[in-house]
């Protein structure tokens, strides 16, 4: 029998699970352990097809040899542009065995980005995902003199395009046999070519105030870091496991492609980001992780469904939830659970919770990960309450993904868990900023030793830019970024990702953006949920004819408005919200507004739409 009150089996895993100090040594000893057990799946032509550790480690012995007939020496950089398919995975690890630097960009960067990222890391080598990520490097290649070759790994469309300077990867694949075949032992060579302390990856951050910067992470610091990630949330060989968020972030980068080299869990790759929901429930993932965006996301489709059902199916839900929500605030408070309540909880799945998890397709997950970004505790508390354990865990580019992560054997909602193994996490007694030190943090930042030595202290501790407090346990719980905090007029401090996360509970609203450092009062620009307010101004009979109609609906306004009711009911009356403006336009990864992870950048948006800002501000 499952349930919240089973989570004291939790046991950690101190064992090596698969030895090697870099990245290559750990694939290869991946490859010879597990030989023909399924690494990756990935769906094409509606059909799930599988990748076997044999089958990859024989197109990353080709792509690691086509790059050394290519000329990339070890220590060179070769950058990837594509979504998340399984040819990313495939192309990193290879430039990785044939002793290069490995370097993502997202697929969402314009050209101009592209050109910015390339120069900076010099990258020899590119590999794009399609016409799309090529047409973009073809326009600024000329300003790149290090380029020297562009892989395409999908050529559908370029049939009849020639240029001496593209190859796809089939063609390289080929090349790397026959190089191989030349040169027996070059391969050996090109991956013993690396140590524990040399350049593995380099991460960009999401450029939020200023142009990217370039995180060095070294080979041992990833080995190291997957180890302790591993202890703290274990993984088991089989583990079936999503992914699709994007790659050159390093949360799935670690957490997804590489932990699974180190684990042996099973990568599924979704087919689009439009298809997650359909994938999620075909793939059924074990260990689940995903930023706080798709479990909003997952939790209003439930929301909405549930305000559609019949009132005898409305009942049973909300009986059944009532039922989970008590058994997980006894679990969080580290009570015991009575046989009574833990039949209830039996009836409880049985009669609604289960369908819940399964329309979901997280019924057979053992715990799910959240991270990336704040979530609201409310959200964590409603997924326990169906009998999933939340883990909320804190990292950032500059720590290898990992800082601190809640148990499953002590999860502490509101708190994003007491420091990951092996690391040291402190506040600073003078401003209150959370300090990291450990292997996993970066090396540095690329061709930028000022910003290096401004971030690094000269015994290690990182400052992470973030303010939080920690409990007599050892709990953390970040307040804000220290940039972001408001001091209103009236002298008030106000933290307004706490208020804003609160509100992102609702499943009308995407992402909220919180105005008032030297004003009068609170202000806030929100941008709603699409496809749920759409939904509802259909059923409430309300005409719009666009996404900017629907914004200015009266009746929309009036929603949302009662949207912020409720959150400012929570809060002190000179922290709560008067006034808002809803953003008329619906912004992706491509608009300069949004991260790539798909956070509002604060600064920007202030900038971008200070008029209607002021006019908020205005009698």
């Amino acid at each position: 029998m499952s349930g919240l009150w089973e989570l004291a089996r939790y046991e950690r895993r101190d064992a090596v699970l698969m030895p090697g100090d870099t990245i290559p040594q750990l694939f290869l000893n991946a490859v010879k352990a597990r030989g023909d057990k399924v690494w990756m799946r990935e769906k094409k032509l509606g059909i799930w097809r599988e990748w076997s550790w044999t089958r990859a480690a024989a197109a990353v012995r080709d792509i690691a040899m086509g790059l050394a007939a290519l000329g990339l020496e070890p220590g060179q950089t070769a950058s990837i542009l594509s979504n998340t398919v399984v040819e990313w995975v495939l192309a990193d690890v290879g430039v990785l065995c044939a002793g290069g630097v490995s370097n993502g960009i997202y697929p969402t960067d314009s050209a101009d980005q592209v050109e910015y990222l390339c120069i900076d890391s010099s990258t020899r080598v590119i590999f794009v995902e399609d016409e799309e990520q090529l047409d973009k490097v073809l326009e600024v290649r000329e300003r790149l003199p290090l380029l020297r070759w562009i892989v395409v790994f999908d050529m559908e469309g370029l049939g009849q395009f020639d240029d001496p300077q593209v190859i796809s990867l089939d063609a390289l694949r080929d090349k790397g046999r026959a190089f191989d075949a030349a040169h027996p032992g070059e391969f050996e060579r090109r991956c013993a070519s690396r140590g524990p302390d040399d350049l593995a990856i380099l991460v960009y951050t999401s450029g939020t105030t200023g142009r990217p910067k370039g995180a060095m992470h070294l080979h041992g610091a990833l080995t190291w870091t997957l180890r302790q990630i591993n202890i703290g949330l274990p993984q088991i060989e089989g583990d079936e496991r999503m992914c699709f968020l994007p790659l050159c972030h390093i949360a799935e980068r670690m957490i997804g492609a590489f932990s699974s080299i180190y684990a042996g869990s099973v990568l599924n790759f979704v087919e689009n980001p439009d298809t997650v929901p359909e994938n999620v429930r075909e793939i059924s993932p074990t260990i689940f992780f995903a930023v706080p965006r798709v479990w909003e996301k997952f939790y209003s489709a439930v929301v909405i469904g549930v305000k559609e059902a019949s009132r005898i199916q409305q009942m049973a839900y909300g009986w059944a939830i009532g039922i989970g929500s008590r058994i997980a605030d006894l679990v969080l408070a580290g009570q015991p659970v009575p046989a009574s309540l833990q039949w209830q909880f039996r009836i409880a799945r049985f009669v609604a919770l289960d369908n819940v998890r399964k329309l979901l397709g997280v019924h057979r997950s053992r715990y799910l990960l959240t991270g990336a970004a704040p979530i609201s505790p409310d959200l964590i508390r409603w997924y326990m309450a169906l009998g999933l354990p939340m883990l909320e865990g804190w990292g950032m580019t500059e720590t290898c993904a990992i800082g601190t992560i809640n148990r499953p054997d002590g999860i502490r909602i509101g708190s994003i868990g007491p420091a990951a193994e092996g690391v040291e996490v402190k506040i600073d007694e003078g401003t209150g900023e959370i300090l990291v030190r450990g292997r996993n943090v970066f090396a540095g930042y690329l061709n930028q030793p000022e910003k290096t030595a401004e971030t690094i202290t000269a015994d290690g501790w990182l400052h992470t830019g973030d303010v939080g407090v920690a409990d007599e346990q050892g709990h953390f719980r970040i307040t804000d970024r220290m940039k972001d905090i408001i001091i209103t007029a009236g002298g008030k401090n106000v933290t307004p990702s706490e208020w804003e996360n609160e509100l992102k509970f609702s499943p009308y609203i995407t992402d909220a953006v919180v105005i008032g450092d030297k004003r009068p009062y609170l202000t806030c620009i929100i941008m709603i949920d699409q496809e749920n307010v759409e939904k509802y101004a259909q059923d409430h009979d309300v005409p719009f004819s666009n996404y900017a109609s629907l914004t200015r609906a009266p009746e929309v306004h009036a929603l949302i408005q009662a949207e912020i009711d409720k959150v400012n009911r929570k809060f002190a009356r000179v922290e709560q919200v008067k006034k808002f403006w809803l953003l008329e336009s619906q912004l992706t990864a491509e608009d300069e507004e949004l991260t790539p992870t798909m956070k509002l950048k604060r600064k920007l948006v202030q900038q971008k739409y200070a008029s209607q800002i002021d006019a908020m501000y205005q009698a």
